[in-house]
């Protein structure tokens, strides 16, 4: 993972300028004014709730002000993006006919080194593959977390990942695209921010 050509930015959670790292890498991507947000998981799955949660806090931040008008978020605790209505969503973003990038999120396994890590990746996110699901691509970037360890009963392992690692990593990515994405955030100020904590 860490000679991926596709990662531009990769922090551990626990990292305290973890937020700040993942801020500036996106803060580096040629972002369109308007901003699609895909959060892509499940309330039914601990280990696969990354994503909803992340929707839910960003809906949120939104509703308060601090999140800008123009970045439109999918996929929340209470109404989920997942594997049943992945392809209405990209639809119903095409439907808008406007330009748009688009981030997809979701949760995955990998090695035990690598559990707590979360990476910005150039390209769509392939959800379902942790669990040998075929789902349609979506993005022009995704952010994924790593909850849990890969290779045996991934189902179960999802279920049985424990809320408190996929909250906190929640929480840093959902601080990270409100450092980028804020109303009044540029790209300088993001970068200034960052350098200001170190």
């Amino acid at each position: 993972m860490l000679f991926d050509s596709d990662v531009i930015g990769r922090t551990h959670w626990s990292d305290p300028l973890s937020a700040a790292h993942l801020a500036v890498a996106l803060a580096s991507l040629p972002l369109e004014n308007n901003i699609d947000i895909v959060c892509v998981g499940t309330d039914r799955s601990t280990g696969d709730s990354l994503g909803p949660f992340i929707g839910s806090a960003l809906q949120a931040r939104q509703k308060a002000g601090v999140l800008a008008p123009q970045v439109a978020v999918y996929g929340t605790i209470h109404d989920p993006v997942h594997a049943l209505n992945l392809s209405e969503t990209a639809q119903a973003i095409a439907s808008k006919g406007r330009q748009s990038t688009i981030v997809a999120i979701d949760a995955c396994l990998g090695r035990v080194k690598n559990i707590g890590y979360i990476s910005v990746k150039r390209g769509p996110l392939q959800p379902g593959t942790g669990v040998n699901k075929q789902l349609p691509a979506i993005g022009d970037y995704h952010i994924i977390g790593v909850v849990n360890v890969a290779g045996f009963m991934e189902h179960v392992v999802l279920q049985n990942t424990r809320l408190s690692l996929v909250i906190q990593m929640a929480d840093v990515i959902t601080e990270a695209l409100t450092m980028c994405l804020g109303s009044h955030s540029t790209e300088a100020e993001v970068a200034l921010g960052a350098s200001q904590l170190f």
